[in-house]
């Protein structure tokens, strides 16, 4: 007779391969699936999960995610939990809190502001390996993996300097991305919307990104435009991967402002093409209509330069500020969120520490209550803020989400970025998962079940080469998910972002429960995973 430390019973297994759904049981000892089948009526067991109609998945892989420095603060990631997920990939956009020099921490810890999420940060390490390290020592609620951002990179060998590199500081940066990718790191990341990244052009990441190659590594892109230009940043992107010869992903895919949607159709063409081409192209998604970043990146990308403290230089200078002004009215020739999101009504602030009052209301009413021009008020909360400022800006089509989510290519991914205590964020942080299995797949049957589950366990994984999880077979991680299709949906808004989802009954990581009932049972059972 077997004897199992879990079992779950009469299950509807979806084994994130996209292959139909079959029924049966599933026996867990030592944090790995060992059986799959029909397990016996007097099977001994620790314990068992009868999991009659529902459906019991792989551990949802959040392929992009911002929990970086929100850990030190909230190490159990509930909010990912709760939806699902027992793997957050993280230090995307560039972002990344290693390595970093001693004389370049102050300007990482303003560069990173927007994503501690309330956290008091040490900076108890310096390179990639010991960021790791310190992440294993936190209790972790579920896996993280990590990529090495390219800003970080930069500004620990340039700061925020609007130049390219010389030869010897790419050699640096290089050795930088090396040492982070033999320490764990699973590939490179950009944000080039974001100083210093912005200011580095495409020969720049071309050369950085071949390091990848000798590890087989994915770079990940948040693109240099997803709006007006973002049929020439996805081909930077395209163009990258075939000169280098490396596997790339597009992030959070999308065509911001309402005279670019519809262009995800001829990005996603080009992506095809490049395949057909023998090009490793990939994307992911989140599934809103809202995107959320900071309330900075309204300013042009002449105003970032020099870092926060700049910025806010800037912007105090009466002269300056008008100049701003006439640039973010008439400017397309960067990342215009402004004009994006149709201007004040469509931008809600959501986490501005030192004006808490505002959190949750569009620019259009706070600007109202202060009777003060909306631009006018940005840049009063940017100022009193001091470099924390998060708002969502309504700026995607429906119909477009729906078709980008549908692409062969395209995985999910959250982006959320988790506030600190009392602050609002982007409601995506805590629905993301449930949002795409109760809207997408039951409601608006806009993707099978099956498709659904790939795209969110066995698709990144095996993007990640993370050898052991994302599926349901024997051998594997016993990361999983057990959800009840009929109900399941997410719960979250802007008014109330961290509300849990409902219909996500239990989820299992090494073998141990750690939702059951939707109830949080207090086992810390994450690890730090590693690229090897």
């Amino acid at each position: 007779m077997a004897n199992f430390e879990l079992v779950v019973r009469n299950a509807k297994i979806v084994d994130g391969s996209r292959n139909p759904w079959f029924k049966g049981d599933v026996g867990i000892n030592k944090g790995k699936i060992v059986y799959m089948g029909k397990v016996q009526d007097d099977v001994e067991a620790n314990q068992i999960i009868d999991a009659q109609g529902r459906v019991l998945a792989p551990g949802f892989i959040d392929i992009h995610s911002h929990y970086d420095l929100s850990l030190f603060r909230d190490p159990v990631m509930l909010s990912a939990l709760q939806q699902g997920v027992t793997t957050n990939v993280f230090c995307q956009c560039g972002l990344s809190p290693a390595p970093i020099r001693t004389d370049r921490i102050a300007d990482i810890d303003k560069y990173t502001g927007f994503i501690k999420g309330g956290a008091e940060i040490s900076w108890g390490w310096r390179s990639f390996g010991d960021f790791l390290d310190v992440l294993d020592t936190l209790g972790l609620g579920a896996n993280v993996a990590s990529f090495v951002g390219h800003g970080t990179i930069r500004l620990n060998v340039m700061g925020f300097e609007t130049r390219d590199p010389s030869k010897e500081e790419m050699i640096e940066m290089k050795r930088l991305a090396i040492a982070s990718l033999e320490e764990g790191a699973y590939g490179l990341s950009s944000g080039l919307i974001y100083p210093p990244g912005i200011y580095s052009k495409p020969s720049e990441l071309q050369e950085l990104a071949t390091v990848l190659k000798q590890f087989n590594a994915l770079y990940i892109s948040h693109i240099r435009n997803e709006s007006n230009c973002v049929i020439e940043a996805v081909k930077e992107t395209i163009e990258l991967a075939e000169k280098v010869e490396v596997p790339a992903q597009v992030a959070h895919h999308k065509a911001g402002g309402k005279r670019n949607w519809g262009l995800v159709k001829n990005t996603l063409e080009l992506l095809d093409e490049a395949r057909l081409r023998g090009v490793d192209m990939t994307i992911d998604q989140y599934p809103y209509t809202m995107a959320s970043t900071t309330l900075r990146n309204i300013l042009p990308p002449w105003v970032h330069e020099g870092g926060v403290e700049k910025i806010i230089e800037r912007l105090i200078n009466p002269i300056i500020r008008e100049k701003i002004i006439k640039e973010i009215n008439i400017g397309n020739q960067w990342e215009n969120f402004w004009i994006n999101s149709d201007g004040a009504k469509g931008v809600v602030v959501v986490d501005t520490p030192y004006t808490p009052e505002y959190e949750g209301e569009t620019i259009e009413d706070i600007s109202k209550l202060l009777k003060k021009d909306p631009l006018e008020t940005v840049f009063e909360l940017i100022i009193a803020n001091k470099g924390y400022d998060m708002a969502c800006f309504f700026i995607m089509s429906e119909d477009d989400v729906k078709y980008v989510m549908k692409h062969p290519l395209s995985m999910v991914g959250s982006d959320s970025v988790p506030a600190a205590p009392g602050a609002k964020c982007h409601p995506r942080t805590s629905g993301t998962f449930p949002r795409v299995l109760g809207k997408y797949v039951r409601e608006e049957k806009n993707l099978t079940l099956e498709e659904a589950i790939w795209k969110m366990s066995g698709f990144p994984a095996t993007r990640l080469k993370m050898l052991n999880k994302g599926f349901i077979r024997v051998g594997m991680d016993a990361d999983l998910v057990i959800f009840d299709p009929n109900i399941v949906i997410d719960k979250s808004d802007l008014k109330d972002p961290f509300k849990k989802p409902i219909g996500i009954d239990y989820v299992v990581i090494d073998g141990q429960i750690v939702i059951d009932e939707g109830i949080f049972t207090g086992k810390k059972v994450g690890k730090v995973c590693r690229r090897r």
